[in-house]
């Protein structure tokens, strides 16, 4: 189960050999262009998410002029250590540069892979959490943050205990490097304490992450925004659920399904996706595996198919479902829709 914080959240082994290295930088600095100037490469690819596609240009500009290494930009917004480069988006290129993520570590990686994860403050952990102390926040708190804000983690932990909180902070799985971590698709560091919480502070930016948070586990879950240090109200998970119990009703009756395999190194579980085909033909159904990379929704529109089960990310299901044409499932709301497993407790599909 988790423990009280009491310092820097512990890095484990990384991604394990024969696999190209991973290294870690807190922010693109002098450390990583000394290393990637060491490194003798000739030509790498920067990948960058959607917050920071407007900054790549600069950014690759100034890899290039501090190393004379040859820099191309993937135009893509990168969702994740998932999501890699994949060879023919990056001909020749011998390194990856890729900002505000971390290694996946029991993913192998095909090139060497420089991660800077783009660390930032926040307004300090003393006036956070002063302002905390005032809110209606639960006191015995689970905490889980991303990858930018971890560094605030131990130190918010310590002056919420001076408050009267208890905050708990998970390991989690062998997906995160990180204790307190959250990945969109894994939030088991959070889950390994929620026994011991009434509900989950969320430190980061944006609602991605607070929304999958809410989906794993079974208490409120707030966001705090570390850099203006607004305080959101409570998801409303019950909400949630009840949309995606109706979208599981939708599709009990399907008969043809198709099942959807990711070919991102990071994504790939077509092997789960051939034992929920055969689960499926065993229930009187038929079912096809469909490949995909990037899957966009116009890509299932007019294809003789009733719904659709999603073995990559948890969240093409649970975030832009409606944007397909027909109903699409995670694996855990596939089998109850085939009747194999209970609607309730709502289960979270997680990536392990």
């Amino acid at each position: 189960m988790g423990s009280e914080v009491t310092g820097t959240p512990s890095r484990p082994a990384l991604v394990p050999a024969p696999s190209p290295e991973a290294r870690i930088y807190p922010i693109l600095g002098p450390e990583l262009l000394r290393d990637l100037r060491d490194g003798g490469y000739r030509k790498v690819v920067l990948q960058t998410p959607a917050g920071l596609l407007r900054d790549a240009s600069s950014l690759s500009a100034s890899i290039r002029d501090a190393t004379g290494i040859a820099v191309v930009t993937l135009v893509r917004a990168c969702f994740g250590a998932c999501d890699p480069p994949s060879p023919e988006e990056a001909p020749g290129a011998e390194a990856i540069v890729t900002l505000g993520h971390a290694p996946i570590p029991n993913m192998p990686l095909r090139l060497p892979t420089f991660f800077v994860e783009m660390r930032q403050e926040g307004r300090g952990a003393a006036t956070l959490a002063a302002d905390l102390a005032r809110s209606p926040l639960p006191r015995r708190l689970g905490l889980v943050c991303s990858i930018q804000h971890l560094d605030l983690l131990p130190v918010l932990a310590k002056e919420l205990e001076a408050r009267g909180f208890t905050p708990k902070v998970g390991r989690g799985g062998q997906r995160l490097t990180y204790a307190g971590q959250a990945l969109g698709c894994n939030y088991t560091g959070a889950e390994e304490v929620e026994t011991d919480v009434e509900g989950y502070l969320f430190l980061g930016t944006g609602r991605f992450h607070p929304l999958g948070l809410a989906y794993a586990v079974d208490r409120p879950v707030w966001a705090l925004d570390p850099l203006s240090g607004e305080l959101s109200e409570p998801l409303d998970r019950e909400g949630m659920i009840r949309r995606r119990l109706l979208t599981i009703a939708q599709a009990a009756g399907a008969r043809r399904w198709g099942i959807l395999a990711s070919s991102f190194d990071g994504q790939n579980r077509q092997g789960m996706a051939f034992a929920l085909k055969a689960r499926a033909e065993a229930r009187g159904r038929e079912a096809d595996i469909l490949v995909f990379d990037r899957l966009d929704p116009r890509d299932l529109v007019g294809r003789a198919l009733d719904a659709y089960v999603c073995t990559a990310c948890p969240r093409i299901a649970l975030d832009d479902g409606e944007q397909f044409p027909k109903p699409i499932l995670t694996p855990p709301e596939f089998l109850s829709a085939l009747g194999d497993r209970p609607l309730l407790p709502y289960r979270f599909d997680t990536y392990a």
